[in-house]
């Protein structure tokens, strides 16, 4: 009985045939070159899925020497991973690009001594040819000893102690910082307590540094309390601040978590919010939209962050000297202030 031969697999002729456009043009789509236009990366996209065309990654790795897949990087305590939901959206957005791709993405989480140095022994093996760093604190060595090692990074917000070394994208946190408290302002409110992320942080030191410069003379230190951006946090801050004894018409967070918890010691202590006192978060990250009352907050473009940390971390993989790009937050108004 004659046999059928087996179907030859689409090749990248195949797609650019399909797509009506040169090899060079799919092989820069297909590695993540920015170096085309979107209606051509378009017809690539749908030429591959028409073809049912799959990337060698094998034979790629052997012929430049990588891997064809990033790490996303959390430098932090693994039950942060699943219960603070900014780092769920950057992941979900990271991966959604490299498969765009045609790519891989590794999850690392490395919370402890222990695990920084599994880590960075693991990059430094060529094992992924860079790292989106999720966060990073300017109080930890790692990410300094990571760039010694010539690791390329991209960090999301600005890498405390590494400006101008570390790439980097992020929204303008002072900025955005400033405008929500220029809301809060503008509704009235004058004695405005900020509940402040970790200093260490980009977050933390510069949505104080946005809060401080918009209250001018009104700012006053007594009603600033850090948190490190949890609900307990929140909760724990608000309690001191209600301590004082100090009169307090608004409360600004630096995290929807953490404004969530002010929420809670506020009802506990039988205040109302808004009537007594109006809460205001950041991030946007979900949880403001389903809490009750819903939280007034700042708006981070999630996806657009991680889509930017992606292409910007596979052109300096491909040897790009890196840039920072700070991308525009918004305010959403609802119900908590």
């Amino acid at each position: 009985m004659e046999q059928t031969p087996p179907a030859r697999k689409p090749t990248i002729r195949d797609v650019a045939a399909v797509a009506g456009v040169s090899r060079g043009t799919v092989s820069r789509v297909i590695n993540g070159g920015h170096w085309v236009s979107p209606d051509a990366r378009a017809a690539v996209e749908d030429a591959i899925r028409r073809t049912g065309y799959t990337a060698n990654h094998h034979a790629r790795s052997l012929a430049t020497g990588r891997s064809g897949s990033l790490a996303f990087l959390l430098t932090e305590e693994h039950h942060l991973l699943f219960e603070d939901p900014t780092f769920g959206l950057l992941l979900r957005g990271a991966a959604e690009s490299l498969s765009k791709r045609s790519m891989t993405l590794v999850l690392l989480v490395a919370g402890t001594d222990a695990e920084k140095a599994n880590v960075l022994e693991y990059v430094r093996a060529g094992h992924v040819d860079g790292v989106l760093l999720v966060s990073s604190h300017a109080s930890d060595p790692f990410l300094g000893r990571m760039h010694e090692a010539g690791i390329p990074i991209v960090s999301t917000g600005v890498p405390l102690g590494l400006e101008g070394l570390v790439p980097s994208v992020g929204i303008d946190e002072a900025r955005a910082a400033r405008e929500m408290t220029a809301y809060l302002r503008s509704r009235g409110h004058r004695r405005i307590a900020h509940i402040a992320g970790p200093d260490d942080t980009p977050g933390g030191r510069f949505r104080l540094a946005g809060f401080r410069e918009e209250m001018g003379g009104d700012y006053d230190a007594e009603l600033v309390e850090r948190g490190d951006y949890s609900r307990e946090s929140g909760s724990r801050a608000m309690a001191r601040l209600l301590a004082r004894g100090r009169d307090i018409d608004a409360v600004f967070a630096a995290s929807d978590g953490m404004a969530a918890g002010a929420v809670a010691t506020l009802r506990r202590e039988g205040l109302r919010v808004p009537d007594d006192i109006a809460v205001a978060g950041f991030d946007d990250s979900g949880l403001a939209e389903t809490h009750d009352p819903p939280l007034t907050t700042m708006r981070q473009p999630w996806a657009r962050i991680s889509e930017e940390m992606v292409a910007l971390l596979l052109d300096v993989v491909a040897g790009s000297a890196g840039r920072d790009l700070m991308l525009p937050a918004s305010l959403v108004v609802r119900e908590s202030a």
